[in-house]
């Protein structure tokens, strides 16, 4: 039978920290007999297809 997860203040601390300013990615939280042992954040970073510059010619094209 599965023991129950124990959190504490600590972990909810660090939780939050993990997802702390992340806009794109995720947190995955690692528990081992029933305690969390290790928390991984993976973020993307989204980038424009297409440079600042490439953009503005793209526009002054259109009104021209």
């Amino acid at each position: 039978m599965a023991k129950p997860l124990e959190v504490n203040e600590q972990w909810l601390r660090r939780i939050g920290e993990a997802l702390e300013g992340i806009e794109y990615g995720s947190v995955h939280i690692v528990v081992h007999d029933g305690r969390i042992v290790q928390i991984e954040r993976s973020e993307r970073r989204r980038f424009d297809a297409e440079p600042e510059a490439g953009r503005e010619r793209e526009a002054r094209r259109r009104n021209a």
